[in-house]
């Protein structure tokens, strides 16, 4: 398995990122020690999350996905160094406790640290835009903590070009460190928002990208072909809108090139990430072992020139 670095972060991850907004949420402790021993035990060494995760489940109050990987790594001692932290500020996590301002930067990073049961976060995200606070206060707050020696690297998530490019230009303008990560929605289906301006400003900037909703939730693996489909999941919501004939389209093209490799569709849907221009490595969440074993097979799947642009031409 090849190793790709992360723009100029120095960070070397493998081509497939783990995601951890469903540990809390969709599976519980016990499962999500069984799906990250699974992840590093297959040579792979990136985990994402946020301190929100998952703020939004019921009895949950957000840093729940946190403090379950703290506590797999206090339990595996020797799984640390062998691993990649990458976690998030600036939702709402209720009391005001939300944005990029220094005050909650500097509060969010000690509450974020404590969780994880970390001395230093490897990559600290600004997960949403906050219009209200300058991108100076922002990345002086950032400069603070990597001086410090609590944050390895700086990234964002959710920025299209032009905020991207204001932010970059502060940073240059300023002396303060830039953002060497984007975590942009991009899949299949959700090519919009990255292909353009904003991949040519992170190819042109060296910037590393590691996309979420690689298999747009839920709607790539092909379980999902029909309103009934989604009658029992907690996902209608956000699947419905795929269910269109450009979504049909695309899943006739994945069960294609599937059925030439022996490979499921979601293992294609993210071997075709991979290949994007400008993508370092796509994050996905599993529920499962057996869920993960499959998505770890993206990583080692070659597509064929014939199988991208049969996916290009599905998915255009």
């Amino acid at each position: 398995m090849e190793f790709r670095t992360l723009g100029r972060t120095g960070l070397k991850i493998a081509p497939l990122v783990l995601g951890g907004n469903v540990f809390g949420w969709t599976i519980d402790e016990k499962t999500s020690f069984d799906v990250l021993d699974a992840f590093v035990d297959a040579g792979f060494n990136g985990i994402d999350t946020a301190d929100s995760y998952s703020r939004w489940a019921e009895g949950n109050k957000g840093g729940e996905s946190e403090t379950i990987i703290g506590n797999w790594l206090q339990a595996n001692p020797g799984k640390r160094e062998k691993v990649l932290i990458f976690t998030k500020v600036a939702s709402d996590m209720g009391e005001g406790r939300k944005g990029l301002s220094r005050r909650w930067i500097m509060q969010a990073v000690e509450d974020s640290l404590r969780r994880l049961k970390v001395d230093v976060i490897d990559l600290y995200q600004s997960h949403w835009p906050d219009p209200e606070t300058p991108y100076e206060e922002t990345l002086g707050a950032y400069a603070k903590l990597l001086e410090q020696g609590k944050v390895r690297a700086i990234g964002a998530s959710n920025l299209d070009a032009s905020q991207l490019g204001d932010a970059l230009k502060v940073a240059r303008d300023n002396s303060l460190p830039r953002y060497e990560t984007l975590q942009p929605r991009y899949n299949l289906y959700d090519r919009r928002d990255f292909e353009g301006a904003l991949r040519e400003l992170v190819v042109a900037e060296d910037i590393g990208v590691i996309s979420y909703y690689g298999l747009a939730s839920g709607f790539l693996t092909g379980k999902y072909r029909s309103k009934a489909d989604l009658s029992q999941s907690r996902r209608r919501e956000a699947v419905s809108k795929y269910l269109d004939a450009r979504g049909e389209r695309i899943l006739d093209a994945l069960d294609q090139v599937a059925g030439r490799h022996g490979a499921k569709p979601a293992e294609v849907a993210l071997a075709w990430v991979m290949t994007r221009k400008g993508v370092t490595a796509p994050i996905a969440s599993a529920t499962s072992r057996e869920q993960l074993a499959s998505l770890v097979k993206s990583a080692s799947l070659k597509l064929s020139a014939q199988d991208i642009q049969a996916l290009d031409d599905a998915s255009a």
